[in-house]
């Protein structure tokens, strides 16, 4: 069967058509492109976009987009209220850290330009999906993704009458654990609105804030983890607490077989030995059993599961 899928990030829309039809199940790609997201030319723009990249990865790959399944991750989730509380008479964008979709109907913009239903779910939900499948979690039974980038996310993957399935909830936030508070007071702001989120604290450009708050240097991320320098070593280390106080949350709530990382801070060491250690202490059982591994898709993750949607 061929699938297409698309992620749509902060800073890219990526696009990938595939032939899931061999005997082992696995993708075989046809075809992909990439353009920039450009989010801060609006709306309008994203979502031309975004059916720009449907367009072209089909013309690549010989499909017909109005005829193949596609689907589409990006940020966020539904709601059925406007800005103003007022119920909507159609699915509206929420929680989307590319806050132009947010409030817009986003869903039914996108399908009508392409002239077919298109499915659509959280990125994160996207990428825990396809690493569930073909990826660090496959074999388990309950699987938890992590997005830790330039925002922090997650996706719940359990079995499903036929086969696995990413668990949106009834309100479509499961997986949401970067807006769990931290430190609702004295924690930095968040774009939601509220103070000390996980995401604050744990996203890429966070620490890079951070470091550039307690020296007046800039630095890369990678640089910073790499450093000797007591104020980056002393940051990681607190980093790396934080990062297992939270998980530990998901785990203690959750308890999945596996929890897999990805995004640009996943490519962090220390996750895997301080971060792992922190979470043994922070979660409530007398050893942590729960897997806490790397990605294994890379950054097709997110699109994969997008094709599987």
């Amino acid at each position: 069967m061929i699938r297409l899928g698309v992620d749509l990030g902060g800073t890219k829309i990526e696009g990938v058509v595939v032939d899931v039809s061999g005997a082992d199940g696995r993708p075989r790609e046809l075809a992909r492109a990439r353009r920039p997201t450009e989010r801060d030319l609006g709306y309008d723009h994203v979502l031309e976009g975004v059916a720009a990249i449907i367009h072209e990865v089909a013309k690549q790959a010989g499909v017909d987009p109005v005829t193949t399944p596609t689907g589409v991750g990006m940020p966020g989730s539904r709601t059925r209220r406007n800005a103003d509380g007022t119920p909507s008479s159609e699915p509206l964008v929420k929680n989307a850290n590319t806050t132009c979709l947010n409030g817009r109907p986003f869903f039914r913009d996108l399908s009508t330009r392409i002239g077919r239903e298109i499915h659509f779910a959280n990125d994160a939900n996207c990428f825990a999906l396809a690493e569930a499948t073909w990826g660090a979690a496959r074999g388990a039974r309950v699987a938890f993704g992590v997005i830790l980038g330039t925002g922090v996310g997650g996706g719940v993957v359990l079995p499903g009458p036929h086969g696995l399935v990413a668990h949106e909830g009834l309100q479509g936030i499961a997986g949401e654990w970067g807006h769990n508070t931290l430190e609702p007071v004295t924690g930095p702001p968040c774009y939601c609105g509220r103070r000390g989120c996980v995401e604050s604290f744990l996203a890429g450009v966070a620490i890079e804030a951070t470091y550039r708050e307690r020296t007046g240097k800039t630095r890369l991320l990678a640089d910073i983890a790499a450093s000797d320098e007591p104020v980056a070593r002393a940051l990681v280390a607190e980093r790396m607490d934080l990062f297992g106080r939270a998980i530990a949350q998901i785990i203690n709530v959750l308890d999945p077989d596996v929890v897999v990382l990805g995004g640009g801070v996943s490519k962090l060491p220390q996750l895997y030995t301080d971060g792992v250690a922190a979470a043994a202490r922070w979660v409530f059982n007398d050893t942590l059993e729960t897997r806490i591994v790397q990605h294994e898709l890379g950054d097709s993750a997110g699109v994969l599961g997008a094709a599987l949607l």
